[in-house]
């Protein structure tokens, strides 16, 4: 009988063992596949839910930037040009904007209301912020939400500054 002696060297016997034995140890189980399946659908859903909710958050602060910011250019046009400018706001239609140029829309998940120092708050209709050629606006404020967030837009009758409160 011949003795075989196995070293580093000598490649490992070849047969029907060895290719079991690979094949036990190749692959993941179904249970690994499973757990592995169930984490990954969870952090899509989780992250769905949060991008979701943000979003709305997104809608508002985008909103009031261009509100504030059409209420600036619409302070600027009046310095500039000498003259009178008006931002208009239907209140109805959701829609605003400076007087004789386009109008921008209110996406529907955002509510609005001004608030004027005379008449109150006023939440239909239409109303005019009117900005004078020295710069000086009259005195509102503008109210944004929705169902998680308020802002604040207000308006300076003497500097004629506008600014966004939360």
């Amino acid at each position: 009988m011949k003795k075989v002696v196995l070293t580093l060297d000598t490649p490992a016997p070849v047969g029907r063992y060895r290719a079991r034995r690979s094949t036990l140890q190749s692959g993941f189980t179904l249970l690994e596949l499973t757990v592995v399946l169930f984490l990954a659908g969870l952090i899509v859903g989780l992250s769905a839910f949060f991008f979701g909710n943000s979003l709305s958050s997104t809608k508002l602060n985008a909103t009031s930037r261009e509100l504030s910011a059409t209420i600036r250019h619409a302070r600027s046009l009046a310095q500039l040009n000498g003259t009178q400018q008006a931002v208009i706001f239907n209140l109805d239609m959701r829609r605003y904007g400076i007087e004789g140029r386009s109008a921008r829309s209110i996406p529907p998940e955002i509510g609005i209301k001004v608030i004027d120092p005379l008449l109150g708050e006023v939440q239909t209709g239409t109303y005019r912020i009117l900005f004078e050629a020295t710069g000086g606006v009259e005195a509102a404020a503008i109210d944004l939400w929705n169902k998680k967030k308020i802002l604040h837009i207000v308006t300076d009758p003497i500097v004629g500054t506008v600014t966004l409160k939360q």
